[in-house]
């Protein structure tokens, strides 16, 4: 049985020229020690939902990614973050939004998903319930970095918001946009599939906006009869697709196959509403697809026949 791990670090307006060397070299590190880390899982015979979830902590862990440690700013100076998780063989899922403090939203998901009778719990509920389960909270330095501090400092008195690492313009104009989630797929020696992501949203979000990370069938699915989703992307418009779930609608009732699905809802259904960003899907069988609308996506596979790749770019 052929046992896959994938992972995204976000999609957008990611060019080669604007990134260093230095950074480049970071950002695939990052991304290639989250798969390596979802794979030892798999290799011991351990659980897909237990190597997306190592996978995912592993990115929230890293500075360099708007999940967990590297979040963005919130219009109040806060860092609110969602996530969520869905195992394929039992269909069932956690999820948690509009959190603070937490150190890995996706641990606290799992949580929700194990030791909970609800799918999603939201703010200080969720903090609360994460006291109960012992989940490791970080003061507010702990999530502070500079890049994201400045990025929030240029448009923290207007009424705009950014999608993460957006450059600016002459004209003080977000011109570059990259939507800054992370996550994971994975099917494991059992042919069992599971899913998880996890976001610290926009720069600037106000009103306690929430997007397709944390609901289930937007921006996080999982069903061993098709297929595991992470999405990353404007979440407003992830959200009006259901496009998580779309996929494995498209595998049920049209039997497609994964990749073609993936391709059917990124590059038409979404484009058609002018949604950017992509999504990473494996299937029961272990096959993959890594797919996205915009100039890049980091983005990393690994697989037991040898396949192991990270890449940025289109």
């Amino acid at each position: 049985m052929q046992f896959t791990i994938a992972v995204h670090g976000g999609a957008g307006t990611i060019l080669k020229q604007d990134m260093t060397a230095a950074f480049e070299k970071k950002y695939k590190q990052g991304l290639q020690l989250a798969i390596n880390t979802g794979y030892a899982i798999l290799e011991k015979g351990g659980t897909a939902t237990d190597a997306v979830i190592a996978a995912t902590v592993v990115l929230e862990d890293d500075i360099l990614f708007n999940a967990g440690r590297g979040s963005v700013f919130t219009k109040t100076g806060m860092h609110e973050m969602d996530a969520s998780v869905m195992n394929g063989s039992d269909m069932e899922a956690g999820a948690v939004c509009g959190i603070h403090n937490v150190r890995n939203p996706i641990q606290l998901a799992a949580a929700v998903m194990q030791k909970s009778d609800h799918v999603i719990l939201s703010g200080h509920g969720a903090e609360e319930f994460a006291r109960k389960q012992h989940i490791q909270f970080e003061p507010d330095e702990y999530f502070f970095s500079q890049f994201r501090y400045d990025q929030w400092q240029t448009i923290r008195d207007s009424d705009y918001y950014a999608l993460d690492h957006s450059q600016q313009n002459k004209e003080d104009v977000f011109t570059d946009k990259k939507f800054g989630t992370v996550g994971a797929v994975a099917c494991d020696i059992n042919g069992n599939i599971a899913a998880a992501t996890s976001t610290g949203g926009m720069t600037n979000k106000s009103y306690g906006r929430i997007g397709d990370t944390p609901l289930i069938g937007s921006g996080t699915y999982a069903n061993n009869k098709t297929c595991a989703i992470s999405c990353t992307g404007h979440g407003e418009l992830f959200i009006k697709a259901v496009a998580a779930y779309d996929v494995s609608c498209l595998m049920e009732y049209k039997n497609m196959s994964l990749s073609d699905a993936m391709h059917t809802v990124v590059n038409e259904k979404l484009v058609a509403i002018s949604g950017e960003g992509g999504m990473i899907g494996v299937d029961a069988q272990g096959n993959f697809a890594l797919l996205f609308n915009t100039e890049g996506m980091y983005r990393g596979i690994k697989t037991s026949n040898g396949i192991n790749e990270v890449a940025i770019y289109k």
